[in-house]
């Protein structure tokens, strides 16, 4: 370490010590002492795929917007139209800048007529808060608070992920739908949030605990005992970026970041831009431009390896002739789909279904083609 230089010690969520008992792997992940696995990634990423897996994710952010001015507020700050929520009810949105380039991918909650909770993203969460208290922070009638460090989150997922909280609750869970929530008694708490969300692409839910440690280590070991005859693991990392990957969630940094534009991430069904019926927002001129240029020059496109080989993060993307067209924005073995899978930004004309392309591998260019997405896609909407 440089002399006069000081080490920023990593966060750590209130389970830190159960994740170490548990013997998981720890690693630092935007500035997170987080678990990337316990019992190994596919075993966790199979759990959740066919039973049920626990994930803590209470590095994740969030900021309420309250007040009368609350609704406006959101309208300017992110790209879906808020305005189309009930109460109990969320929906999936992005922070843009002028550009039309991601702040951040969110989810806002409706919790009442003048009051939003906005998830955010752990890596960008101080960059996210002060974002928003710049853009709407001058704005009347609302109050921002930062409640990242007030809760809990775990992440309940996978077929058998209902049937597991059920024991734990009152609530009636099959009558929450894909994303809305409730309030209900967990685990002996009350008013706990109750969200039927997540990123592995399966059922499940995201509930919001206090987050003081003998609460959550309380509650976590409480889902694990619930979700014991469907073989619920705890789940890291990993197995949650193998999961979203599979279901082609976006990651920010990967498929979406302040270099790819709403069109280039393949977003743009998210991003309401009818000025008469949501209002103007940050990024919205930019997006309104491109569309009016003839849209993107390159879309995110799913690529199935071919050959032998596996397209990770950053490596070339080139035509079968060598030439290079892009960079593997993720890239990984899929446990569950028993294939080699990427996304990556390719030119239009490549980014075609069907087309084939090359992953250049060690110096060496391995056959792959562009496919639909999502590679995967749950069947059944609920267990």
């Amino acid at each position: 370490m440089t002399a006069g230089c000081t080490t920023i010690p990593l966060r750590k969520t209130a389970l830190n010590a159960v994740h170490r008992a548990l013997r998981a792997k720890m690693v630092d992940f935007g500035g997170w002492e987080m678990p990337v696995e316990y019992s190994g990634l596919i075993a966790e990423h199979m759990a959740v795929r066919t039973g049920v897996g626990l994930f803590d994710v209470s590095h994740m952010g969030d900021i309420q917007l309250r007040g009368p001015g609350s609704l406006a507020a959101v309208q300017r700050l992110c790209m879906n139209d808020a305005s189309k929520l009930a109460v109990g009810q969320a929906q999936y949105s992005a922070m843009l800048h002028p550009d039309g380039t991601f702040v951040d991918d969110v989810v806002v909650h409706k919790l009442s007529d003048n009051d939003y909770l906005i998830v955010i993203n752990a890596g960008t969460r101080e960059k996210d808060v002060a974002w928003v208290r710049r853009q709407i922070g001058h704005m009347p009638g609302v109050h921002v608070s930062d409640y990242s460090d007030m809760y809990t989150q775990l992440a309940i997922q996978g077929p058998k992920a209902e049937a597991t909280l059920q024991k734990l609750t009152e609530a009636e869970l099959r009558g929450i739908g894909n994303y809305r929530f409730a309030w209900g008694k967990v685990c002996g708490l009350y008013n706990v949030m109750i969200a039927r969300t997540g990123y592995t692409g399966e059922d499940g839910f995201e509930i919001y605990i206090p987050s003081d440690e003998l609460t959550s280590a309380r509650v976590w070991g409480e889902v694990l005992a619930a979700g014991a005859e469907f073989g619920i693991l705890p789940c890291g990392l990993g197995a949650r970026n193998t999961l979203r990957l599979e279901a082609a969630m976006a990651l920010y940094g990967h498929e979406i970041s302040e270099t790819v534009n709403v069109f280039e991430a393949g977003l743009e069904r998210y991003a309401q831009l009818d000025l008469a019926a949501k209002g103007d927002f940050v990024g919205r001129d930019a997006l309104v431009a491109i569309e009016a240029a003839g849209g993107p020059k390159r879309r995110l496109a799913g690529i199935e390896m071919v050959e032998r080989g596996i397209a990770r993060d950053g490596y070339p993307v080139c035509t079968v002739g060598g030439e290079k067209i892009g960079a593997i924005a993720s890239g990984s073995p899929a446990p569950f789909l028993k294939k080699n899978i990427a996304l990556a930004h390719l030119p239009v004309r490549y980014a075609g279904v069907g087309e084939v392309v090359a992953v250049e591998i060690r110096g060496q260019l391995v056959q792959a083609r562009v496919v639909a997405l999502p590679f995967y896609k749950r069947t059944k909407k609920y267990a």
